[in-house]
């Protein structure tokens, strides 16, 4: 007899019963129903809008930058730093962010209809 059924949430699994043993097995068939939200889970991952990017403002903004001063005197770890925080200070002003959802959160950005058009192709072939 079944003395313990796991869930990690409450009010998971409902009406467990017992159908009998399982061939000539002292095992039984156990059968019961499991229950999920309904609600959807809107997706919260943001990824880089390219297609809006101003690269002439990222460019110029990497490109007023005295770097022969801001990274002298330093070893390459730190320097590395510095220029990683430059890159990403001009990346927030310059290359905006779109949410991901629905099922364009299940490819990638760059995959657009031509790519998977291809790729359908090939799989295809």
């Amino acid at each position: 007899m079944l003395d313990l059924v796991l869930t990690n949430k409450e009010e998971l699994v409902r009406n467990v019963k017992l159908k009998g043993s399982l061939g000539c097995s002292d095992h039984e068939v156990v059968e019961f129903k499991t229950f999920r939200a309904v609600r959807r889970v809107h997706s919260k991952l943001t990824t880089l809008d390219f297609r809006r990017a101003e690269f002439g403002l990222f460019r110029d903004l990497l490109g007023r930058l005295q770097w022969d001063k801001a990274l002298e005197g330093r070893g390459s770890k730190k320097s590395s730093l510095i220029f990683k925080d430059h890159v990403l200070q001009a990346q927030e002003q310059c290359i905006p962010t779109k949410r991901k959802s629905g099922k364009k959160a299940r490819r990638p950005a760059w995959m657009n209809k031509e790519l998977l058009d291809k790729v359908k192709h090939k799989k295809e072939a």
